[in-house]
């Protein structure tokens, strides 16, 4: 089980910090930057507020921004900006002299939570029982580190939005069937692609601890967690429709943890990466709507006023729980560092990370 201890922990702002205009929080974060220098460095993922990526000294996705951290051995104090299964990564990958903090411990993700590791360990042997030693487990890494630990004991791996076809590619040549946590969406796209027929997947259901299939046992390959993205979740066929009939010449671009049916539907699909170097390689004069996360496609739109850019889903939110990290609680961690006393460390223990870490491993020596 992963148990993430806390130097201190608390939700709560303190009530001064929304007094403060946002210059004055932008002040005074640029002067805590120039005191740390180099023993500070902040990442910021894709999908943060404009106010804070502005002060972030990488941006990109999760894996890769704890990559980052753990390269930059000058920094001290990590403050991840993004939710809480980020900071974990980050934390496992860097060294014990490096501490990892997040600025709001509110700032979850509703995917990684849907695969709860009691509910994992309760199905994993039902499973064995249904189809015996023929499962090979991997996860997203947008998933918790009990997870990512629960693939290493197993012989499994993570794998992203950009590897995910490679590394499933890897799972059948280990095993005859494999476990897909916690997005069921990403799982059964990147198997369709891989030519698994839709009908010999089966979608495990951690709160019936059922198979929701009509096949025959041994006819399905892939397993697929009953989780899901909320925000990509929200992208629907009827928006694509819309988007088809009001703009014939735009093409559609979504991320793969829509569902099937809007990535059918789409003119491509991809991870963050992809669909930022895609539309960053367009023509000038090009049309796109983007079915991904809110505060980035408004970001892409800004980066590339030459292009038509808008959202497949215009009336959509952005990730509420990334959105919890904002200037107030950025700055409150970079004044709690300063003073001594910083304020929630995300520090994931040692066993966990031992396991965690083959999990990656696994990936990232078939990168």
């Amino acid at each position: 089980m992963s148990i993430t201890s806390l130097l201190q922990q608390t939700t709560l702002l303190p009530e001064h910090y929304r007094t403060l205009s946002k210059d004055e929080m932008e002040a005074r974060i640029i002067d805590i930057k120039q005191t740390l220098g180099k023993k500070l460095f902040i990442p910021g993922h894709h999908y943060q507020k404009d106010e804070v990526i502005q002060f972030a000294d990488a941006t990109g996705d999760s894996l890769q921004l704890a990559q980052v951290s753990a390269a930059n051995k000058e920094a001290e104090h990590i403050v991840f900006c993004g939710v809480h299964f980020m900071a974990e990564t980050a934390d496992m990958l860097t060294s014990e002299q490096q501490h990892v903090y997040l600025p709001d411990m509110r700032a979850g993700c509703s995917m990684a939570d849907m695969a709860d590791i009691y509910q994992t360990e309760q199905a994993w042997p039902i499973l064995q029982q249904l189809f015996g030693d023929t499962i090979l487990p991997l996860t997203y890494v947008n998933s918790t580190a009990a997870i990512k630990a629960f693939t290493g004991r197993h012989g499994g791996a993570c794998v992203t939005s950009s590897n995910a076809k490679d590394m499933v590619k890897w799972a059948f040549t280990q095993k005859q069937r494999i476990l897909f946590l916690p997005d069921q969406h990403l799982g059964r796209n990147t198997a369709y692609d891989l030519g698994v027929p839709l009908e010999n997947m089966a979608v495990w259901n951690p709160h019936t601890n059922t198979l929701e299939t009509t096949q025959a046992p041994e006819n399905i390959q892939v397993i697929l967690w009953k989780g899901h993205c909320s925000v990509h979740e929200g992208f629907t066929v009827q928006h694509t429709a819309m988007i088809r009939q009001t703009y014939p010449q735009m093409r559609i671009i979504v991320h793969p943890e829509c569902s099937r049916e809007v990535v059918a539907a789409a003119d491509d699909a991809g991870s963050t990466k992809y669909i930022i170097d895609t539309i960053t390689n367009a023509p000038s004069g090009s049309s796109w709507a983007i079915g991904t996360e809110m505060n980035l496609v408004h970001r892409i739109i800004k980066q590339h006023p030459d292009k038509h850019i808008i959202s497949l889903n215009e009336n959509f939110c952005p990730c509420l729980t990334m959105n919890r990290i904002d200037l107030p609680h950025l700055l409150w961690s970079l004044e709690s560092i300063v003073e001594g006393q910083p304020m929630n460390r995300i520090q994931v223990d040692s066993n966990t990370a031992i396991e965690a870490r083959l999990s990656l491993e696994r990936m990232l020596a078939r990168a």
